[in-house]
């Protein structure tokens, strides 16, 4: 799909593409492709790169354009369950033209609008500023979504909670990748930015971006950080109601250890013959209390020995 812009009155306007100044293709497929390749003179690797999810930022020259792919979020369905990756946007700065080629449908140019439009240059700068922005957005709603999965894990001890927030650590590896590429390449535009053709407020609207972008990376570490460390110790946790239970358990069988002798040795039928004068029922019922009294006395001893270990 081929959308087209121009600046009108500092805004982007959709036009004719006899008109347009900015030009975005999205999935193109290969003829369209094949058409840009031809149209513009464009590398068909570096076009391909451009619609690779995994391709870094980078920003390279060619003789009659500059091109710059950028990381950015893709957008969440709800078959993606809890992954939210990242996938590429390219942009090909040409003279009187601005082409921007992008894998799947993402609103490049939402967003507020940190400066007003006059060049071709400025919309490029809008571009890379609303990536933050989108970044930001995503990861205030994957802060919301594992503070969530914290509650249901503390509530529940089903798998498929844990299962969750392990994905949502995965989601802000790919991000943390994502931003700090993006970094990588701010710093480069700047280095640049005289070949470029950036003026003085281009350079200082770039500065600001590279603080926002570190502010960005260091909020998605942070947030990595937290849900590390919750996984961590909700596993120590585990490990150790695990092994509580497997001592209680092991007392139990100690407990009932002493019993399972004397029945063994005694059984049912010489005891009956040993205490044949006396009534059953209070034949029975003094083995039965002196069972029970050796359960009390083997617990308590138990839990005296393993008192004074500690």
């Amino acid at each position: 799909m081929r959308t087209n812009y121009q600046i009108i009155n500092n805004k982007l306007v959709a036009c004719s593409e006899s008109e347009a100044k900015i030009i975005v293709c999205t999935s193109p497929d290969k003829d369209t492709m094949k058409s840009l390749i031809d149209t513009y003179d464009i590398d068909e690797h570096t076009l391909n790169s451009a619609l690779d999810p995994d391709e870094v930022s980078r920003f390279e020259f060619e003789p009659d354009h500059s091109v710059v792919i950028i990381k950015s979020p893709k957008n969440y369905s709800k078959g993606d369950n809890l992954i939210f990756k990242v996938t590429s946007i390219g942009m090909f700065m040409f003279k009187d033209k601005l082409l921007f080629v992008i894998p799947e449908e993402i609103e490049i140019f939402e967003g507020r609008q940190p400066v007003k439009l006059f060049t071709l240059k400025d919309v490029m700068l809008k571009v890379l500023y609303g990536t933050i922005s989108h970044f930001l957005g995503h990861l205030r709603v994957i802060d919301m979504i594992s503070e969530s999965l914290e509650d249901k894990i503390n509530e529940s001890m089903e798998n498929k909670f844990l299962i969750n927030m392990f994905k949502i650590q995965k989601s802000l590896v790919y991000y943390i990748n994502g931003i700090n590429s993006n970094a990588m390449l701010f710093d480069k535009l700047k280095l640049n930015a005289a070949k470029i053709g950036f003026l003085t407020e281009d350079v200082e609207f770039l500065e600001d971006i590279i603080i926002e972008n570190n502010q960005c990376s260091k909020q998605a570490n942070i947030y990595s950080n937290i849900i590390t460390g919750l996984m961590e110790t909700r596993g120590s946790i585990v490990n150790n109601n695990l092994n509580m239970l497997i001592k209680r358990l092991t007392i139990l069988s100690v407990v009932f250890m002493p019993l399972n002798v004397i029945a063994g040795v005694g059984g049912m039928s010489e005891f009956s013959v040993i205490t044949g004068g006396i009534d059953w029922r209070i034949s029975y019922s003094l083995l039965g209390l002196f069972m029970i009294g050796v359960s009390i006395g083997t617990y308590f001893l138990l839990r005296w020995v393993l008192e004074r270990k500690v």
